[in-house]
């Protein structure tokens, strides 16, 4: 067979590689400590499942509206009005089954040969795999240490060109838990003023996961860019519920119809069950969401802790997501060697910093969604193998 030449560009996501050799590994009977998924360890709340059951129960088993359920896309914007306190239409609300399409479909919009798309490095590899899948030239930002992993509004802008069509912007930030201040982010909005045609992807999956008293600043709250805007949010990472495919992204009025388009030629529609489970999640009770921050929030203190103990080891302060990203380069290894060691050898799950750009080399990836017992665990485990 004959793949078109697009399939290798093509990339991946290592933290599901590493997660099918840690499930082998624990196969043959090692016991595995897993800081590389990102995923929470929590339960789906008790009443998000129930409405989903009940969606079943009550007969909706068949399509749904290749944009989502009216009232799905009307919970959304109640969401992020009570959230953000901005005005969202619901009718530039687009439901899908997960982030990674809006990801997708954003770039096929945008993204061909001689375009340029600008993405965060290190940032989620999803990102530069789908821009050089497109044909398009991805141009990396990168987020430094010394800059608390935020993108450098200055640095950002001098990287606009004519050919440059899509900027994607990540805060709070995977790999590194940066968190980007809302007066870069001015600054970034008051300069894009002089490139009136440049489309913004701005992915706030992790909006909900701040801490030390930071607050999430949503590019929706920037009128002036609303209609070259396109926000990613969605259920998987709040409301631990990565496995029921359910995300959203609020459009530009002009770019509802191709994407809607886009939706009918890709999955049809996201299945109903899961968008009444997500109705039940944005207008029920968020207490369950703020216990699992504050766990979230007791283990960031602790791994970071805990890493910074190491020797060769140095970890700024995680500002946001659930994910503390070190700098290891005090022990002589890279990060794919380290990456590699700390699993075969010491049984933990790590991600190498460079499955999330070249500018991660040095560091790996730490989830803190596990429990303290296994943080502790795990770290003892490294710091015995170093």
């Amino acid at each position: 067979m004959q793949l078109v030449d697009a399939m290798s560009r093509l990339g991946t996501e290592s933290a599901f590689e590493v997660l099918a050799r840690a499930q082998a590994l624990a196969a043959q009977g090692k016991e595995i400590i897993n800081l590389g998924i990102g995923q929470p360890d929590f339960r789906t709340p008790d009443h998000i499942v129930e409405a989903g059951v009940k969606a079943l129960r009550d007969g909706h088993h068949g399509y749904t509206p290749a944009n989502g359920l009216p009232a799905c896309r009307e919970a959304v914007a109640a969401d992020l009005h009570r959230r953000h306190g901005v005005e969202v239409d619901p009718d530039h609300v687009v439901v899908v089954p997960g982030g990674k399409p809006t990801m997708f479909f954003a770039v096929l919009m945008f993204g061909q040969p001689g375009v340029e798309i600008i993405y965060p490095n290190p940032g989620f590899p999803i990102y530069e795999s789908v821009i050089r899948f497109s044909g398009a030239t991805p141009v990396p930002i990168p987020l430094r240490e010394e800059n608390g992993f935020a993108f450098d509004a200055e640095e950002l802008l001098s990287r606009i060109t004519p050919r440059t069509r899509l900027i994607i912007i990540n805060s709070p930030a995977n790999p590194t838990g940066g968190v980007t201040p809302k007066a870069e982010i001015d600054k970034l909005v008051k300069g894009l003023e002089a490139f009136p045609d440049v489309v913004l992807l701005s992915d706030e999956i992790y909006s909900n996961m701040l801490y030390g008293g930071r607050e999430h600043v949503s590019l929706l709250q920037y009128p002036e860019i609303r209609d070259r805007l396109i926000m990613l949010d969605g259920w998987s990472k709040t409301y631990a519920m990565t496995g029921w495919r359910l995300g959203y992204a609020v459009w530009p009025a002009a770019l509802v119809d191709p994407v809607t388009r886009l939706c009918i030629n890709d999955h049809s529609c996201v299945n109903a069950a899961a968008q009444y489970a997500g109705i039940a999640a944005l207008s029920g009770p968020q207490d369950a969401v703020h216990e699992m921050v504050a766990a979230f929030d007791r283990r960031r203190a602790r791994i970071v802790e805990l890493l910074n103990s190491l020797p060769g080891f140095r970890c700024a302060d995680a500002a946001g997501a659930f994910y503390a990203f070190p700098n290891i380069e005090g022990t002589g290894l890279d990060a794919r060697a380290a990456q590699d060691r700390f699993l075969t050898e010491a049984g933990v799950a790590t991600i190498a910093g460079t499955s999330f750009g070249k500018y991660g080399e040095g560091y790996l990836r730490f989830s803190y969604a596990n429990s303290i017992e296994n943080i502790e665990k795990a770290v003892e485990r490294i710091g015995q193998l170093l």
